[in-house]
Formats: structure tokens, C-alpha cells, sequence
């Protein structure tokens, strides 16, 4: 599931605005699946889970704005804002049930939406997080307060950057304002005491996340109440682009 470097070709659907990205189009399935990128993502990341889950589900990638096609647009330096602007865009696509799946700072953001729109009336029909603790459990981080070399030091240890952007200095320069953000985004969210959800939540994790232990993996459990279920994987912070195959199947599983 390595993120592709080249612009892949999308279907937008008009009048729903440029948050969602739709590579393998599926308007006759009967779910709908919502992928929300990590830190320095962008919804091509998602093509290969697009790819192996259409057509049982409809797959919709989240794109960012300061990244790819939006990269002339202001970076989002806020979870509460992603956040706020990603819920008003996703209650057109509540035709039919809907599970989020969220990597990294997209667990912690899918988690914010659905809890923005069960206040609206609206309960996803499942919600699959990896690579991210559970909101309630905290760390104090300040990687994005450092220079470059300390952002892109942190970016190489977990794996998550093409090889090929972090070795051309050009593409280096258009990537580094989102990551920058992104991680800024991440590390001043401070969580809200709430009520838990009422959909199923699928957590998957690495068994040598950094970012992750298995104590704050699973105290997912204690933001839903329709169910919970872990997964551990082998592997890192990046454990799904060696496993691509097994955490489709997971997350399709989970669609029901």
C-alpha cells in the first residue's frame, strides 16, 4: 500500500466538493467505504484498497487540501477543522451504510467525523482505525516544532515516505508544508470527553508500532459501544504496505 508518487486518474463527482477521491467507482454496491489518509498522505495511498474492495464496496478516498491536485490550497494545521469541513462534505454520501477507515492521523480524524455526525443523527455502520492509539491516551510530541531534518528524520524511522520524494529535493519542497502541517494537526489535538460511538470499532496495529502500544491500541475499546475488536500485526508503524492483502481482508470483513 505504498503511497504512488505520480497523480493517478479520479473520479469527482460535481457538487461534492474536492475531498473525495473515487478510483474504482462502484454506485450500484450496497456499502460505501471511506479511507482517510496519514500524516503526509493523500488519498492515493488508498488506491490498491480501492482497487481490491470495489466492487463490494464503493471506496471514497479522503484528499487533503495543500497536497497532489490541491496543493495550492492552504494546508489544514487543525484536527477540529479537518474535521468540522469533512463532515458537512460526507453527509451526501450517507445513501447507504458507511464504514471509515483511518491510518495514523486519519484514525484520529475519521474518529472526530464520526463522532460530529452520531450528534447530527447520523452512525457510521463501522469504524476501522490503524496505527493510532485511542484518543483518550496522550503524548506530549513536538516533532513538527523542529527544523526539516528532525521532521524528515522522524518520516524515515517510521517508513512512511516514498523513498523516491525523500531523495529529489524538489519534491521534498512541494511535500514538507503538508507533512509539516499535518504532523502540527496531530500533536496539538487535545481529545474531548464524550459519548462513545455506537458503531463497531476494528483496531489494527503494528507489534512494533512506536507510535502505538498495545495498551492504548486497545483502549479503543473504551470509545465505542457496539463492539471492538484488535488486530495485531507484524511490523511498524507502516505495517500495511507489507501486509496489504491481510488488512484488506480485514477491513472488508468488517464491512459486513
Amino acid at each position: 500500500m505504498t503511497e504512488a508518487v505520480q497523480d493517478t486518474t479520479t473520479t469527482i463527482t460535481p457538487g461534492r466538493g474536492d475531498w473525495t477521491r473515487r478510483f474504482h467507482p462502484a454506485p450500484d454496491a450496497e456499502r460505501r467505504l471511506v479511507c482517510f489518509p496519514h500524516a503526509g498522505g493523500s488519498a492515493s495511498y488508498f488506491f490498491p484498497v480501492s482497487r481490491a474492495i470495489a466492487p463490494y464496496a464503493d471506496v471514497l478516498a479522503i484528499q487533503y487540501p495543500g497536497r497532489q491536485d490541491r496543493r495550492h490550497e492552504a494546508c489544514a494545521e487543525s484536527i477540529g477543522a479537518l474535521a468540522d469541513a469533512l463532515t458537512a462534505e460526507l453527509l451526501p454520501w450517507f445513501d447507504r451504510p458507511v464504514t471509515f477507515f483511518g491510518h495514523s492521523m486519519g484514525a484520529m480524524l475519521a474518529f472526530e467525523v464520526a463522532r460530529r455526525l452520531e450528534r447530527r443523527g447520523v452512525a457510521l455502520n463501522g469504524l476501522c482505525v490503524s496505527g493510532r492509539r485511542a484518543p483518550s491516551r496522550s503524548r506530549e510530541e513536538r516533532v513538527h516544532l523542529g527544523g526539516d531534518e528532525a521532521l524528515l528524520a522522524h518520516i524515515v524511522r517510521l517508513s512512511g515516505t516514498d523513498s523516491r520524494v525523500l531523495g529529489d529535493p524538489d519534491l521534498l519542497h512541494l511535500v514538507m508544508p503538508a507533512i509539516r502541517a499535518d504532523y502540527k494537526a496531530v500533536e496539538t489535538y487535545t481529545y474531548t470527553d464524550g459519548p462513545p460511538l455506537s458503531c463497531p470499532v476494528l483496531v489494527l496495529t503494528g507489534d512494533d508500532d512506536p507510535q502505538v502500544t498495545l495498551d492504548e491500541a486497545r483502549a479503543w475499546a473504551e470509545h465505542t459501544d457496539g463492539g471492538y475488536e484488535l488486530k495485531v500485526f507484524p511490523g511498524g508503524h507502516f505495517y500495511l504496505n507489507s501486509l496489504a492483502a491481510d488488512v484488506t481482508a480485514a477491513v472488508r470483513a468488517h464491512l459486513g
